[in-house]
């Protein structure tokens, strides 16, 4: 098998099979060889199947040979014409009035592997009879072709059906406008092209209105980028539809399909045509890929496929960048150049179609002015004399809110000048000022950045953002490129700076506007993740960057320390608040040293909020608004009280034991049975429990009238429905953890928190916060009591077995393989070991940690379950069973048995 250098692939090619239809001195086709054979007497089903087995196993050796992919496309639909007109003949040859028609892709003579396969089945107008007998061995002819193994979607129609049904579905007279006769009367054919034509349906300008829109709502489906981190290479934006967009709307206004009239008429320049040409087959190389693995159509660039492509295509891995993460970084700036492309043409036919082409320029200063509502240079040469135009530019999209966007023309002229931004055009204050004054814009900031990305003015302009563009990170926790991810940061807290968006996050907003110079949070956000990919750690060295631009663009010390530190510190919050305790006052002590006063905390809170939430649509829910948020007002109160001043212990539990006390003053308890109850709990309790938790903890356990059971279970809302709160007391010794975590794993449940306590009577006190898959918390009841239930029971069962988890791993997660890792440190002052535990998730993992740590004798007092992404990365605070930290011995064999255990499971 021949394979260019460096290549590797388990794909396996059937030689033999592929040398039938290949000419014995090369990978040619062996057109005259396949055509004999089709042209023999005694060809029937199995040989036309075998043929077409040899053909794709011939285009595969191909494909790995590094041949163009444009050439096996068409190619595979020449032999795929040839097996249909062999099966039409052996089957419907009497149909001479008939004609037999490919449309769609077939139509255009490019078809993958296993592409659709489409026919229009054309009839003149026959009798009733005729037309059924027609219709009879139309319908063994497709049964032939299924038999083959082709799976064919067809149509039967007369010319005027052809008219009247693709005059009310624009699909319809798409697909009959890429189409080509196979067999039958040429003048049938002609004969429907004029019915179907913009000459009496579907005129070019409506057809170009219909197709935009359907353009538009195709991108919707896919969040509106061509960033998904598992791209639809066929529909996706940038990918293959939007340049058969293109083709549609030339083939609908020129009567030309070929991308070459574009240059012809003006639209494209020849540089612009290949890079469009370029962009296509690389997409196509994908497709075919795809197909070729999956042996079925397949356009989903899934993480299932990812590395196997990148070993096809002979990336490998470097220190820098895994190979996939290039295949991937090429991929994505494939599609942007092919977006940038797709709009470009898109609006020129815009102006050409739908707008008067002959309007006057409307002035707007010396550089530009609006035609049609366009933005555009005065003429092809601003940029050269005055390059700060094309900063300038931006600003007046701002300025000038009436304006649709950017002309066709001026982005041509955007792209071909970028060469212009170098060293020199970086270092002048005047581009800073106008970069600063982008920033500072009331309106438009967002929208501003996003074109400076797609023209490529932002990647030359700041060459360190450049280095992560369509840069992924090959994990599920980021859901987008670096580039978008960054974007998507400011456009948050752009949202959070406008009074018109208050409602969706009112905490955000109020501080985020009372900020006293909001460009720095903007700066942060653009720079917080600028150093992705270069090794080492890339808040450190984004922090110089950050540093260094804010300098060079005449921002005070200060300021540009601020966003220096932002950049330096954008995980702490975050980390903090889902891997710490943070009812430990003396957690809260070190992170607001960490912060050091109010205004970089305000800072600090709304760039980890707008993070957060960029970097994934699933990872931000109500659990994880209310634990930052507490995290921030904790961190304030700290501050306020002095740093020299913290919050100790004693006086935070009793604290904590006073605001119970007002909770239950109208519940009927006796103060006396309050103390009881108390006096079992320990000190350790009222420090990490809240009031409301003590309140609610306290009613259920001095219920008087409760049968003598040993379980007791108890489920509500957490205060400001951020989650589930699930109580449950039962005797020490119990498999409580290990029990209760199976059962919400098994019943879809999310565990973010977990404690356990042991009380002085021999009972232990087990808090869970849960939300369902969606992020919310549990809302029917009968849910409710179905999980109370199963605890009940499974607890109170004599056998102490933990729950067997049966749901599956999701396809996703078990695409990624994260070794088992432990590490273990000890707090002093609680005087407990913290046990980190990464590991792969999946379904049942905390239940079989508890069931370790069990079998080794070890109390577990708090657990932070943080799930990011394929993998988890929990926080145990354990003791032995005398309640001591645990030694080194126990740590490295508690290690092994976790890192066997898990890894085995």
């Amino acid at each position: 098998m021949s394979q260019p250098p460096g290549d590797r692939t388990d794909l396996p090619i059937a030689d033999e099979l592929a040398a039938e239809v290949l000419i014995p001195s090369g990978l040619a086709m062996d057109w005259a060889g396949i055509e004999s054979r089709l042209n023999g007497s005694e060809i029937g089903i199995a040989e036309l199947r075998h043929l077409l087995t040899a053909g794709r196993e011939a285009l595969k050796k191909r494909f790995l040979a590094n041949h163009p992919t444009g050439e096996l496309v068409t190619d595979f639909a020449q032999l795929v014409d040839l097996v249909i007109l062999a099966a039409w003949k052996r089957s419907a040859s009497a149909l001479d009035e008939v004609a037999l028609i490919a449309v769609g892709g077939f139509g255009r003579g490019e078809l993958h592997p296993y592409s659709d396969i489409d026919l229009l089945i054309l009839l003149p107008e026959l009798p009733r009879e005729t037309r059924k007998k027609a219709g009879d061995q139309v319908a063994a002819f497709l049964t032939m072709l299924w038999d083959i193994g082709l799976e064919v979607g067809h149509s039967t129609r007369t010319v005027s059906e052809c008219r009247e049904q693709s005059k009310g579905d624009i699909t319809i007279a798409t697909t009959l406008m890429e189409s080509r006769v196979l067999r039958g009367p040429a003048t049938l054919y002609d004969e429907m092209r004029a019915a179907t034509g913009p000459g009496n349906i579907w005129p070019s300008k409506v057809f170009f209105e219909a197709k935009l829109k359907e353009q538009q709502a195709r991108h919707l489906r896919y969040n509106d980028t061509a960033y998904n981190l598992e791209p639809n290479v066929k529909g996706g934006p940038g990918g293959l539809r939007d340049i058969q967009m293109v083709v549609w709307v030339t083939y609908r206004h020129f009567n030309s399909g070929r991308l070459g009239e574009l240059v012809a008429h003006g639209f494209l320049t020849s540089e612009q045509l290949h890079l469009l040409r370029e962009g296509r087959e690389f997409l196509w190389r994908i497709r075919f890929a795809l197909h070729t693995l999956t042996g079925r159509r397949e356009d989903r660039l899934l993480f299932d496929y990812q590395t196997k492509i990148a070993e096809i295509f002979g990336y490998q891995d470097a220190s820098y960048m895994l190979a996939v993460e290039q295949l991937m970084q090429r991929y994505y700036r494939t599609v942007m150049e092919l977006s940038r492309l797709n709009e470009m043409l898109l609006q020129l036919y815009q102006e050409a179609i739908l707008l008067n082409p002959d309007v006057r320029v409307e002035h707007i200063n010396e550089r530009f002015g609006s035609k049609n509502g366009f933005l555009q240079t005065i003429d092809d040469e601003v940029f050269e004399r005055n390059p700060s135009a094309l900063l300038e530019l931006f600003l007046l999209l701002q300025q000038y809110p009436e304006l649709k966007g950017v002309s066709a023309r001026t982005i041509g002229l955007i792209k071909r000048s970028l060469q212009l931004i170098d060293d020199e055009f970086r270092q002048n204050p005047r581009h800073h000022q106008l970069f600063l004054q982008i920033l500072r814009a009331p309106e438009g900031v967002t929208h501003g950045l996003r074109r400076m990305n797609l023209y490529g003015v932002l990647a030359s302009y700041i060459p360190a953002f450049g280095r992560i563009v369509g840069r992924m990170q090959y994990d599920l926790f980021h859901a987008y490129t670096i580039d978008a991810h960054t974007l998507f940061v400011v456009s948050n807290l752009r949202r959070f700076a406008l009074s018109r968006f208050d409602h969706e996050f009112p905490q955000c907003s109020e501080i985020m506007q009372a900020l006293p110079v909001p460009e720095v949070a903007y700066i942060a956000g653009l720079f917080h993740d600028i150093a992705k990919g270069r090794g080492g750690d890339h808040s450190l060295l984004g922090a110089v960057d950050a540093e260094s631009f804010c300098l060079e663009h005449g921002m005070s010390r200060y300021e540009s320390r601020l966003v220096a530190w932002l950049v330096r510190q954008h995980l702490v919050l975050s980390l903090t608040a889902q891997k710490q305790d943070i009812n430990d006052p003396e957690v809260i002590r070190r992170f607001a040293e960490t912060v050091g006063d109010q205004v970089h905390l305000d800072y600090l809170f709304v760039l980890t909020v707008a993070d957060v939430r960029a970097t994934n649509p699933s990872l931000w829910n109500t659990w994880k608004s209310q634990l930052f948020t507490e995290l921030y007002l904790l961190a304030r109160q700290a501050l306020r009280r002095g740093l020299e001043n913290p919050i100790d212990r004693e006086e935070l539990q009793e604290e904590h034991k006073i605001n119970a006390r007002k909770l239950l003053s109208g519940s009927g308890i006796e103060s006396t049975t309050i103390d009881t109850v108390w006096s079992e709990l320990g000190s350790e309790y009222f420090l990490r429990c809240k009031a409301e938790e003590i309140a609610w903890h306290t009613r259920l356990l001095s219920n008087t009238n409760r049968p003598d059971e040993q379980v007791i279970v108890d489920i509500r809302d957490e205060p400001g429905a951020a989650g589930t709160g699930i109580f449950v007391y039962t005797p020490q010794g119990t498999y409580t953890f290990a029990t209760a975590t199976g059962i919400f794993d098994e019943l879809g449940l999310t565990i973010a928190d977990a404690r356990v306590l042991s009380l002085a009577n021999g009972y232990s006190i087990s808090t869970y916060v849960v939300l369902e898959q969606t992020g919310e918390r549990i809302q029917e009841d009968r849910r409710r009591e179905k999980i109370r239930h199963r605890l009940i029971q499974a607890i109170s069962s004599t056998s102490n077995l933990a729950t067997n988890v049966t749901r599956r791993t999701p396809r996703q997660v078990r695409i990624f393989s994260t070794p088992t890792l432990v590490t273990f440190s000890t707090n002093t002052v609680e005087k407990h070991t913290v046990m980190e535990l990464i590991a792969s998730d999946r379904p049942g993992l905390l239940s079989d940690t508890g069931k370790i740590l069990q079998e080794h004798q070890i109390s577990i007092h708090t657990a932070k379950i943080a799930t990011v992404g394929e993998r988890t990365e929990d926080i145990f605070h354990i003791t032995d069973n005398a309640g001591q930290p645990l030694d080194k011995e126990s740590c490295e064999q508690l290690k092994k048995a976790l890192t066997d255990g898990l890894q085995s499971l």
